[in-house]
Parts: C-alpha cells; sequence; structure tokens
C-alpha cells in the first residue's frame, strides 16, 4: 500500500507560479514512475507528466514550457513546478505511483488561478 499526499496548492493571480509536492509512504518510491494529473471542473481528469524512477520526463503538449516534473527519491517527494499560471490552469491536481502492478492515487490539491 502506497499513500500519496499533495499540497502546495492555492489561489494564484495569472501569471503567478506555484511548485506542487506529492509525497509518498514506503520505501519503494525510486523504483515508482510518478505523475500528475488534473481534472478542471465538468472535464475529465487528464495526464500533465510524468517521471520515470530513472528521471525521464514526459509532458502532455499543453503543459510544456510552462511544467516542470522532478522528484528526491530521498524525500520520497514529487514536485510539479507550474510558472505563469493561467486561468485554465484551475483544476485539482493528483499525484499516482505506479509500481508495475498497481496505480495509486493522492486526494489531490486545489489550484485556483484568478484574480
Amino acid at each position: 500500500q502506497v499513500q500519496l499526499v499533495e499540497s502546495g496548492g492555492g489561489l494564484v493571480q495569472p501569471g503567478g507560479s506555484l511548485r506542487l509536492s506529492c509525497v509518498a509512504s514506503g520505501s519503494g518510491f525510486s523504483l515508482y514512475a510518478m505523475g500528475w494529473y488534473r481534472q478542471a471542473p465538468g472535464k475529465q481528469r487528464e495526464l500533465v507528466a510524468i517521471i520515470t524512477s530513472g528521471g525521464s520526463t514526459n509532458y502532455v503538449d499543453s503543459a510544456k514550457g510552462r511544467f516542470t516534473i522532478s522528484r528526491d527519491n530521498a524525500k520520497n517527494t514529487v514536485y510539479l513546478q507550474i510558472n505563469s499560471l493561467k486561468p485554465e490552469d484551475t483544476a485539482v491536481y493528483y499525484c499516482n505511483a505506479n509500481t508495475g502492478i498497481r496505480v495509486y492515487w493522492g486526494q489531490g490539491t486545489q489550484v485556483t488561478v484568478s484574480s
């Protein structure tokens, strides 16, 4: 069982930045592929970015340039840095861990971009 706890969301003005964090329980974190997803009101959950156990990253086209995913295996933590925030980035952001056997989700953290 892997528990994921996201933090770092909040209300931010357009053009601002946020760094989301997701802390995983257990000792296997370094072996997991980690991902960030988001779900805007009335829309389906969508992938934002993933990072493999080896540190390779992939982003959906809409996230390239403003989003950066990273991980700190010593802290069991994956991050999502979001710059130049736009109102359309408003969503609940979820952390995801893929152990190769099972996928785990966090409870999400709300990001609201508004002036």
